[in-house]
């Protein structure tokens, strides 16, 4: 079944009461959609395919493919799109018309990473990493880790700009107030890729998926803005893609900083439109003041 993928709805209108002071009116509020998605792989051989579930992850319905394929990469399982013969939507039932399962096709013959399934992958929308075995399981190995970046200086005001760009950009958080995103920017503050998810970690899987599948990996000449707080996890799967400077609008964690710097990845949070907290710098990456 060919899916329109236009029709997937990310958002949704309720009938609520609003109340303001002791006065209360009915009003129509506009809800960020979250449903959700089962992962699953097929590998092997044309004769002896296996079948194997690998996650469930609380989504808002678009990009799945991107979504699929980006979290495979970035937890290792794949090395990278030439691992993939397709990934497509799987229909539930007849009766539904939600696409809630997709499934990703590997190359014949390839053998996926499974030893990054040790934990059980149900994700939340909050939380990406809960079900970890340990932290040492999610230090992924990444296939750009020894990738020559270039240097470069980045002047401070451009930093500035992402925020309001963002905003401008991300058409579901204007009518929801609840929709996470990745802005991909080139260090000019060109805006090149936006993704939108009620999950950050979605959010950013589905900008390395949509990356990965337009070949356009390691991401080394580009700055990734997230727009809630910096997570180990986020900063791992921004790692996998060879991302070398992160700005967070939020805080980052404890754990998100100690892998920047082991990732030599220059990481900011805090930003604002004229101030932004320095947690960890590249070697690469000089940021001037003017």
């Amino acid at each position: 079944m060919e899916i329109n993928y236009s029709e997937l709805v990310s958002i949704k209108n309720v009938n609520i009461q609003r109340i303001n002071g002791t006065e209360i009116s009915s009003f129509s509020d506009t809800l960020s959609i979250e449903e959700p998605l089962e992962i699953r792989i097929s590998y092997g051989s044309r004769t002896e395919r296996i079948q194997k579930n690998i996650s469930v992850t609380m989504r808002t319905p678009g990009n799945d493919r991107e979504l699929a394929v980006g979290f495979l990469f970035t937890e290792g399982i794949i090395g990278s799109f030439e691992d993939v013969e397709r990934a497509y939507p799987v229909e539930m039932n007849c009766m539904s018309k939600k696409q809630n399962i997709v499934q990703v096709d590997l190359t014949e013959n390839f053998s996926p990473n499974l030893m990054q399934t040790d934990r059980n992958f149900y994700t939340t929308s909050s939380c990406g990493v809960c079900g970890k075995s340990s932290i040492q399981s999610i230090k992924t190995v990444s296939p750009f880790g020894n990738l020559v970046k270039p240097a470069r200086t980045i002047d401070v005001t451009v930093f500035y700009t992402l925020p309001q760009k963002l905003r401008t950009a991300q058409s579901d958080f204007a009518s929801t107030g609840g929709i996470h995103a990745s802005g991909l920017f080139d260090i000019q503050g060109n805006l090149i890729l936006l993704t939108e998810d009620v999950g950050r970690h979605n959010a950013l899987d589905k900008l390395i998926g949509q990356s990965l599948m337009n070949k356009s990996l390691p991401l080394k000449e580009h700055i990734l803005l997230l727009s809630g707080r910096a997570s180990f996890e986020l900063i791992q799967k921004a790692a996998m893609a060879g991302i070398s400077v992160i700005a967070s609008i939020g805080a980052p964690s404890s754990l998100a900083v100690e892998l920047a710097k082991e990732f030599n990845i220059t990481l900011l949070g805090f930003l604002k439109e004229n101030r932004l907290n320095v947690y960890s710098t590249s070697d690469q990456t000089v940021i001037t003041t003017g």
